[in-house]
């Protein structure tokens, strides 16, 4: 499989259209089964990896930067041919400043996703979510030091609702320093919420567009047993991360459009899978979405997804079906 390359927004970076998520790694997933997965996407043709310092999900801070640490000891020898992402904000210490976007902790953890990852420098580093208790000009102040410094090469934001992003890329500009190329929001068939906002700010603006959860945690896989409840070993019963992952998707109408989906996919002669990633592909204002496994093989289904051209029939099908999810609360 050859897999396509597009640009990141209006930067003269080319990556991959899909890039591999690696959250479960370190928890969910062992080493030496991560290690499996990053070859089978390399394999495959994926340049990018995305991360972040408080990483494995569900782990809480007696695992976080274990994830950077396997992708680090997985990238000696080859971090020249792969494009690296990581994030901060998120709580990685005990200590009151061990979390946010304050200068002193993006300084701090800039430094030490370095280490992990054993390398000088990351491709992409991303504010994991808002903090609005830090002014916006101390951030984008911090941000523009580790560019400067060499540390970063671009810079991102996850999880921004539209008018905070709109007000960032205004200070930046205004003040002249590094901006925002890539935002990095939720977004699948069942959370359509950033289409009104985000998206059409996004386009304005020239800013890539790397969505995660294309699989809503993996329910729209197709391969849960919806009567019996989660599945164990899955995101919906994973540690610290099992509520979240269940008020978002484990509901009734959820689990309905679900089953319609299902049967949309089948009559297509696709896995639910490869649909629903080719559904958020199809979108032109996207430029990757972020895919994951917990185990190699599960890479399979999603990578058929870039060799689908959904027909207009198809795509019109799966907007009937879940055009009530562009409505409801975009950070939710």
């Amino acid at each position: 499989m050859t897999l396509p390359t597009t640009k990141l927004g209006q930067t003269g970076l080319t990556v991959s259209r899909l890039v591999l998520g690696t959250m479960t790694f370190g928890l969910q997933t062992d080493e030496e089964t991560s290690r499996r997965i990053l070859d089978t996407a390399a394999d495959a043709g994926i340049n990018f990896l995305d991360t972040a310092d408080v990483y494995p999900l569900g782990g809480g801070l007696a695992t976080a930067g274990s994830t950077e640490e396997i992708i680090g000891r997985w990238l000696k020898g080859k971090r020249e041919h792969f494009i690296v992402a990581t994030k901060c904000v998120g709580k990685v210490g005990t200590a009151p400043w061990d979390q946010g976007a304050s200068r002193k902790h993006i300084l701090d953890a800039i430094d030490a996703s370095l280490k992990r990852l054993g390398t000088d420098y990351v491709d992409l580093y991303q504010l994991h979510s808002d903090d609005a208790s830090t002014p916006l000009d101390e951030t984008l102040e911090a941000l523009d030091t580790i560019v400067r410094a060499g540390k970063v090469r671009y810079i991102g934001v996850s999880n921004f609702l539209a008018y905070r992003l709109a007000r960032a890329l205004g200070r930046a500009d205004v003040r002249n320093l590094t901006r925002f190329v890539s935002i990095q929001p939720r977004y699948n068939l069942l959370f359509r919420e950033i289409e009104r906002e985000l998206l059409p700010l996004a386009k304005e603006e020239g800013l890539g567009v790397i969505p995660y959860n294309p699989l809503a945690g993996g329910l729209l896989t197709g391969k849960h047993n919806l009567s019996n409840g989660p599945t164990q070993g899955t995101r919906f019963t994973l540690g610290t991360a099992a509520e979240r992952y269940q008020e978002r998707y484990w509901r009734d109408r959820e689990l309905n459009t679900v089953e319609e989906l299902r049967t949309v996919a089948e009559f297509a002669g696709l896995s639910l899978t490869t649909l629903a990633v080719a559904w958020v592909l199809a979108n032109p204002i996207i430029t990757a979405p972020i895919i994951g496994a917990s185990r190699p093989e599960q890479l399979t289904e999603t990578l058929k997804a870039v060799e689908i051209t959904l027909d207009d029939n198809l795509k019109q099908k799966l907007d009937n079906i879940t055009s009530e999810y562009r409505k409801g609360d975009s950070l939710r």
